[in-house]
């Protein structure tokens, strides 16, 4: 995929690296010529613990959401809904994953995600914990993905992300089943 050119609305960009594949969509380290962005292709690959509806939509829903609660993310640059592609500011850094696994991991990043979380939950919000899904630039952290749902306890930081932001059992035996 690396040099392969993906169109948002007319306008090309080149592909220099996959990011991730999440739940949703792939997301891909993209260049124009002069900046560097994020490229998140849509997919409808099955996934047993989760349903869609309108993945485009939920996005942009989301984003709207997240953006109005005050969320660190990463601008919505543009949407072409016809081939399903979002294209997002690039985040530089490292996630909160490679911070742990390198014993690179500081007590501020989990108190910048609990002032988060006081935002969201007084939005009746929830957003996907795992640490994949948050890049350190400059000291602070940015959730990078769009996605969040009505919150429920089961799934706030408290009770299921947090068991994901250090080297617990969860976390080590997540690594061993996808190293």
């Amino acid at each position: 995929m690396i040099g392969k050119k993906m169109i948002v609305n007319g306008k090309e960009y080149e592909i220099v690296k996959l990011l991730g594949k999440g739940k949703g969509g792939y997301s891909y380290l993209v260049h124009d010529g002069n900046r560097r962005f994020v490229l998140k292709q849509i997919h409808h690959e099955p996934c047993d613990y989760y349903q869609f509806g309108d993945k485009i939509q939920a996005e942009i829903n989301d984003y709207n959401r997240l953006k109005s609660i005050g969320i660190k993310i990463p601008a919505m640059i543009d949407v072409d809904t016809k081939t399903e592609r979002i294209l997002k500011e690039f985040i530089d850094g490292e996630t909160i994953y490679d911070l742990i696994l390198q014993d690179k991991m500081k007590p501020e990043y989990v108190d910048q995600l609990r002032s988060m979380c006081t935002l969201l939950y007084a939005a009746h919000t929830n957003i996907d914990y795992f640490p994949t899904n948050f890049v350190v630039q400059d000291g602070e952290i940015y959730y990078i993905d769009f996605e969040c749902n009505e919150y429920m306890d089961e799934w706030n930081f408290e009770n299921w992300g947090i068991k994901y932001w250090s080297k617990t059992p969860q976390f080590l035996q997540y690594v061993k089943e996808h190293s």
